[in-house]
């Protein structure tokens, strides 16, 4: 049976995955488990792997199919064409490959690296704290040039991704 990729709200993954279930739709939501920092202590939490993003398993998605989904309290779209919002099923060996790696409890890590024109802030070198703009990237080798206005004046660094942080 056919896939398809289904857009919640912000933070409402569990809460839609919990409805489209109620509705007897087969859910899949992958979570991967991250160290959480507390005030006193770090704890291990479960969270999306594709925050905003739940599948669902259905045969045949109808339009009787497609309304009920739709209207499930914190879904907001099914992954389709733009054209004519045709739902478009995610290929099984996708599917597969997602599900192989939560099963080997694999540690991903998710990056999240300024495009240009986007604001960022140096996280790291003799620069900590200064913030700009970056104006050229090369994500492949992770450098950047950002930006500072330092005394009225324009400076440009390259910087390694873990010296950068998106704003």
């Amino acid at each position: 049976m056919p896939w398809y990729a289904v857009h919640t709200k912000s933070r409402h993954e569990y809460k839609a995955n919990f409805a489209l279930a109620q509705k007897n739709f087969t859910t899949f939501l992958p979570e991967t488990e991250v160290w959480s920092k507390r005030k006193d202590r770090k704890k291990k939490i479960f969270i999306p792997l594709f925050p905003g993003y739940l599948f669902i398993e259905t045969l045949c998605l109808d339009n009787e199919k497609k309304l009920a989904i739709l209207k499930t309290s914190g879904v907001v779209s099914i992954l389709g064409k733009k054209e004519n919002s045709e739902p478009i099923p995610v290929p099984d060996d996708k599917i597969s490959a997602i599900r192989h790696l939560i099963e080997t409890k694999a540690e991903v890590f998710t990056i999240k690296f300024p495009k240009v024109g986007e604001p960022a802030r140096i996280i790291d070198g003799p620069f900590a704290g200064l913030e700009g703009i970056v104006v050229k990237s090369d994500f492949k080798k992770e450098l950047f040039v950002i930006t500072i206005e330092l005394l009225q004046r324009s400076i440009a660094m390259k910087l390694e991704g873990y010296q950068i942080s998106k704003l």
